[in-house]
């Protein structure tokens, strides 16, 4: 897709795909998609879902049944080869399902800061798919993040300087102990890897910001006080406001993502009820540094100043 091609398609607010319809929810991220049935083994309408993904970064289904844990993989491994997590507990018959399970006696929730899945990894993976068969009354939105959009809305010399650069992203902090109330033995060691700082994106081309606040823990090759001040920046960079969108869960909601071009954080304000589901993500390559370029596809930003 050329950036024409993509500026026309970022005006359209809604469209129609084969059968489903598919409306956007916000100029900058995520989009709706109504008709859709992901246990179809229509070829068709796979990859009308594939290029809505590589549009908006992330879709959400609610016209959806429960599905089972066959069904789900059978979907997802349209995508290609399942990414088998390295620490997470799975469900007992089905070893590619990713329990997600939050109640009263949880430390921790899954997802509850911003960060692109599993990226210690050194081929992270590319999608992840999720459907909650409880949610809570009130609350447990997860809000999406354009890194498209973080990139492009960068200056051109800070864009120019950070082109270059890799980061260290690394596990332990965040798995060690994690999952112990859930039964899961901690292992000798957790995944770390380094990674550009500006990744292209595999399917599109486009260079996305691959730094976060979770897993990114130095920029390669600066002091201790360079890297920190740098990361903060670009953290603080990648949340805002103007790249997001929230969704707010229903039961057996569904929300798929591109774990390059997006980054989410799931709001863990709904204790002591609980929230579950199954989760599944699709494997991903090693990254590879992006180019430096000066796209419009959000010419229609104004970034605020945060105050009047």
């Amino acid at each position: 897709m050329n950036e024409q091609e993509g500026n026309n398609l970022h005006e359209k607010i809604s469209y129609t795909s084969s059968m489903m319809n598919i409306k956007r929810m916000s100029p900058v991220i995520g989009a709706e998609v109504i008709g859709a049935d992901l246990r179809s083994k229509d070829q068709s309408e796979f990859n009308n879902i594939r290029e809505a993904l590589a549009e908006h970064s992330v879709l959400f289904f609610r016209d959806q049944p429960l599905l089972s844990p066959e069904e789900q993989v059978t979907f997802a491994t349209q995508f290609g080869p399942l990414h088998a997590h390295p620490a997470a507990p799975a469900k007992e018959d089905n070893e590619a399902i990713f329990v997600i399970k939050t109640d009263s006696k949880s430390k921790i929730a899954n997802g509850n800061g911003w960060h692109t899945d599993v990226s210690c990894d050194k081929e992270p993976p590319l999608v992840t798919m999720l459907q909650l068969h409880e949610v809570p009354e009130l609350g447990g939105d997860t809000l999406f993040s354009s890194m498209y959009a973080a990139y492009e809305t960068l200056s051109p010399r800070l864009k120019a300087f950070i082109s270059k650069l890799s980061a260290h992203h690394k596990s332990e902090h965040v798995y060690r102990g994690r999952y112990s109330d859930r039964g899961v033995t901690d292992k000798s060691h957790y995944p770390s890897s380094i990674h550009p700082v500006v990744a292209a994106h595999p399917l599109s081309g486009r260079p996305v910001l691959y730094v976060n606040p979770s897993f990114t823990t130095e920029i390669h090759g600066l002091s201790k006080h360079e890297s920190r001040a740098l990361l903060d920046l670009l953290f603080t960079h990648q949340s805002r406001l103007e790249f997001q969108v929230r969704f707010q869960w229903t039961p057996n909601a569904i929300a798929l993502w591109d774990n390059r071009s997006a980054q989410h954080f799931a709001m863990w304000d709904y204790w002591p009820q609980p929230r579950r589901g199954h989760r599944v993500t699709i494997k991903g390559a090693a990254l590879e540094q992006g180019n430096e370029i000066d796209s419009k596809y959000y010419g229609n930003l104004r970034l605020s100043s945060s105050r009047l």
